[in-house]
């Protein structure tokens, strides 16, 4: 009997415990549910778990707090941090969340030395550069998730907007997870249509600014945490392209070596995603405004990781 996927989700908050709801709901694999808090991730687990016969999945879900029970896991989502409050921005969780990450990506690699990470700890284009330098693997096996939660926000603004089914947008939004993220409005199609034939430049540019406020939108409503349904659906779409190799073309946190004249840093671009994490980061045409965003976004997360460093 072939032996089920196995996916190890540490951090046990709103995020990781989401995304072992998703990955559970969708019979991705079995799952453990990390973290050093005792009795938190094993509660959450096995309520999860208890959900099975009537939701009708076959994973098992089991919470720890010991590295060794996360050994030969396919997939790795490391979720583990501070979350932003009112007035934070994603750079002050810096420090706090580098030594959080650097330690669960030390760990996890040494029990799962064949798995890819999947990182959405926030700052996320620093915390994935950590996580690969924390683990020793090669660069296709540590990637991020931000483009994916990004360019949701923007679709489903969009959809809103054009009165049209979120089914039918097909959008990128590149660069880095936060205020210098690039949404490609000449990549932004509504079946194969350009947007632009839907919705007025002004109304776009406002739906732009909204993708690039959207985590801190929810911030101020929530007051006491951060988003957490989208960012662990994204987290989750990542593990099942690399589970299943769908080879998705997904934008996500890759390491860049020339592509878009950007190299040495974990920017947002598309990527075709496998069962051995990133297979090729794709360049697609852009225009010189928007390949000049990029840069700029690529050159803050190098200025931000200067500064960790």
């Amino acid at each position: 009997m072939p032996r089920r996927n196995k996916i190890t989700i540490i951090g046990s908050g709103n995020v990781g415990a989401t995304a072992a709801h998703w990955a559970a709901s969708k019979e991705l694999g079995d799952i453990i549910l990390l973290d050093i808090a005792e009795g938190i991730p094993q509660g959450k687990a096995l309520d999860l778990f208890e959900a099975s016969p009537v939701e009708g999945f076959d994973s098992n879900v089991k919470g720890s707090n010991d590295y060794a029970d996360t050994a030969d896991s396919d997939v790795v989502i490391i979720t583990a941090g501070l979350a932003r409050k009112p007035g934070m921005s994603r750079d002050d969780l810096m420090k706090t969340n580098a030594g959080i990450v650097k330690s669960c990506a030390e760990q996890a690699a040494k029990f799962s030395p064949n798995a890819v990470f999947v990182i959405v700890s926030n700052p996320l284009d620093v915390m994935v550069y950590v996580a690969w330098k924390a683990s020793g693997f090669p660069k296709e096996r540590v990637v991020g998730m931000a483009g994916i939660l990004d360019t949701a926000r923007y679709r489903a603004f969009i959809a809103e907007e054009a009165g049209v089914s979120v089914e039918d947008i097909q959008a990128l939004v590149l660069g880095g997870h936060g205020d210098s993220m690039v949404p490609l409005i000449s990549c932004t199609t509504i079946a194969g249509i350009p947007v632009t034939e839907f919705i007025k430049q002004d109304k776009l540019d406002q739906i732009v600014q909204r993708t690039r406020d959207g985590g801190i939108e929810i911030v101020n409503y929530l007051k006491t945490g951060s988003a957490y349904y989208a960012p662990s659906a994204a987290a989750v779409q990542m593990a099942e392209a690399i589970l299943k190799d769908k080879k998705r073309v997904l934008p996500c946190a890759a390491y860049l070596e020339g592509e878009y004249g950007i190299s040495g840093v974990y920017c947002g671009v598309p990527v075709i995603l496998g069962k051995d994490g990133i297979e090729r980061v794709i360049e697609v045409k852009i225009t010189d405004e928007e390949r000049a965003a990029l840069v700029k976004s690529a050159d803050h997360v190098k200025e931000t990781i200067a500064r960790l460093d």
